[in-house]
């Protein structure tokens, strides 16, 4: 797994994204490589917690731009297999047997909501900044939002998905999308705390306390509707507006609605 570092250390496994010279965004590989830590991590009897982290000043940007590239030209069908993939980790890591941290210490954009938010809990440092950038494209947040709008709730999904304003830690405390903002040198006391905590308790009782959370809130992440957010990014994707939004991305230039 080049793409990040997968270490255990007595109960606790520690998946690290190792990119940051690209932000430690998303690729088809990067996605495959999360997938398997974290199925891997969840198939240990001896693992109690799981600790994703990264390495940088971003947590996670989104999408690669490389991939990007590639996915500007995929047809509605690639579409849906690509966008397949990343909801398939993002449910590895939603159900992974074992309680999940994300220790956030760097800003998260657009797909990388997805990965802080399919975490069971979220520590991040006061200067980091969140975005759902995608209408800005012209594309959805379609296939992480089961996990972000439960994180942060359907009224702050409201703005955030539609605006694509940038907001600080703070404002990410407040609507419920991390539990806990400190600053950069409290980050891993506060992770160790969460860690002595989950260790301390009954594995089985915190595994079932973890599905009881799933099966009691709200709709269930199932089948269904992960086929309708995979439909519905493929779709948006493959639109005028869509491939404009990622094509004037990535030449630096304004879309066409703002050029006009």
């Amino acid at each position: 797994m080049s793409h990040l570092q997968i270490t255990y250390e007595g109960a606790v496994a520690r998946i690290t994204l190792t990119q940051p010279e690209v932000r430690n965004a998303f690729s088809d590989e990067v996605i495959a490589d999360i997938t398997a830590a974290f199925t891997e991590a969840g198939g240990r009897a001896e693992v109690r917690a799981v600790v994703l982290a990264a390495e940088g000043t971003a947590f996670c940007a989104g999408a690669n731009l490389n991939w990007m590239r590639r996915m500007a030209d995929y047809t509605r069908e690639e579409n849906l297999a690509d966008a397949a993939k990343l909801a398939e980790m993002l449910r590895v890591i939603y159900e992974c047997s074992k309680p999940t941290i994300a220790r956030v210490q760097g800003d998260v954009y657009a797909g990388g909501m997805g990965l802080v938010a399919a975490c069971d809990m979220a520590v991040a440092v006061d200067t980091a900044g969140f975005c759902l950038s995608e209408v800005k494209l012209g594309l959805i947040p379609a296939t992480i939002s089961p996990y972000v709008i439960r994180a942060m709730g359907a009224r702050a999904a409201h703005r955030y998905f539609l605006t694509a304003e940038r907001f600080d830690a703070a404002e990410a405390h407040r609507i419920g999308f991390v539990h806990e903002v400190v600053g950069a040198d409290a980050l891993d006391a506060k992770v160790a705390e969460l860690v002595k905590a989950l260790t301390s308790a009954s594995p089985n009782a915190v595994r079932a306390c973890k599905r009881l959370v799933s099966d009691v809130a709200e709709r269930d992440i199932n089948a269904q509707l992960i086929a309708a957010t995979v439909d519905g990014i493929a779709d948006i994707r493959a639109s005028d507006e869509g491939r404009e939004g990622v094509q004037a991305f990535l030449q630096k230039r304004k879309p066409s609605w703002l050029a006009a």
